[in-house]
């Protein structure tokens, strides 16, 4: 009789947990949770450096809000932003808006967003979560290839933001962000 060669021993395949149909259902619950987390007012201190070595520095405020019913997507957000403290940043650099709104949906591990980054045209973002705490968000739009980690720290009281923009393979632009809550969340928008 012949014995089976050791090497070749029938194992019984492991569950692939992105077969699970409930593995989606806890990313997105997942998900969702980190961006209510991130509901409130900040106060964002940011630092950009370009390819050129110039570095600027702003202060803006960010106001994260959601809607009390779905618009779009499994679940819509509204970005609000304006400058605190210029540091003249926005007459050195005209083509970075002063100040504005953003709506977007999370749509399972894809941010829609109304405007990008960089541009004012529509955007989609793929997310990638690290940790509870952290999330990826790379986009991709015109001749723009971003990369955006965003990390909640101390219960929730900082948020921690890299960005990091090439252009046509170039890298054109890191920001660093550093940014306190100064309110919670306030109640979700009605519908309009």
């Amino acid at each position: 009789m012949l014995h089976p060669h050791p090497l070749a021993i029938r194992v019984p395949p492991v569950a692939n947990a992105s077969a699970d149909p409930t593995s989606r259902i806890r990313l997105d619950s997942n998900l969702r949770r980190w961006f209510n987390r991130n509901l409130g007012l900040w106060r964002s201190r940011r630092q950009y450096f370009f390819a050129d070595d110039e570095v600027l520095r702003v202060d803006m405020l960010l106001r994260v809000e959601t809607f009390s019913e779905s618009l779009q997507g499994e679940y819509d957000y509204r970005f609000t932003w304006w400058p605190e403290q210029e540091f003249d940043f926005f007459e050195r650099k005209p083509r970075y808006v002063r100040d504005g709104t953003m709506e977007a949906s999370l749509c399972g591990h894809q941010l829609r967003r109304s405007r990008s980054y960089l541009c004012g045209t529509p955007s989609h973002s793929q997310i990638r979560q690290v940790d509870e705490h952290e999330m990826v968000f790379e986009s991709h739009y015109l001749e723009w290839d971003i990369l955006e980690h965003i990390r909640l720290v101390d219960q929730d009281r900082y948020r921690a933001r890299s960005i990091y923009s090439w252009r046509e393979g170039n890298l054109e632009l890191v920001e660093t962000h550093h940014e306190i809550r100064i309110e919670g969340a306030g109640v979700p928008i009605p519908p309009s």
